[in-house]
């Protein structure tokens, strides 16, 4: 039986580029070099039809621990709830006032990048407080 040694998140969106930029700033990931026989990413968007272009972006992890990231254009916009979400581990080791801290000064550079904050959830003695957030599409995610 094999195993499965790579995971991919896959996000439906309106803008994949955008988005997929948006997530390099939040995860420290990057994207990946354009495709071969192509300088940049927009020579080779402008050698597709319109139709086609800004259709998919990704972008990895550049230590090739964490998953990749695909986005793809889908018509309809988001309606409801996401039913998976990416927890951004932030605070991860950290307790108490210090992880808080942590986790609102993350929420403040997210929130300058168009993050939304939704709200925060303390949870006193447990060390389990996270913030509930929304990407530039409106997917949700957490701090935690």
């Amino acid at each position: 039986m094999a195993t499965i040694r790579q995971v991919q998140v896959t996000f439906d969106c309106a803008q994949p580029e955008r988005l997929a930029r948006f997530w390099c700033e939040v995860m420290g990931y990057v994207m990946p070099p354009a495709p071969q026989g192509f300088a940049t990413w927009d020579d080779y968007r402008r050698s597709l039809p319109p139709e086609d272009q800004d259709a998919s972006f990704a972008c990895a992890d550049p230590s090739g621990v964490g998953p990749r990231l695909y986005f793809q254009r889908v018509p309809e916009g988001k309606v409801v709830k996401n039913r998976v979400h990416l927890c951004v581990r932030a605070g991860t080791g950290l307790v108490g006032a210090e992880r808080l801290a942590t986790l609102e000064a993350e929420r403040d550079r997210l929130v300058a990048l168009g993050a939304v904050c939704e709200r925060v959830m303390v949870a006193d003695g447990k060390n389990e407080s996270c913030i509930v957030m929304q990407d530039i599409e409106g997917n949700e995610f957490c701090l935690d």
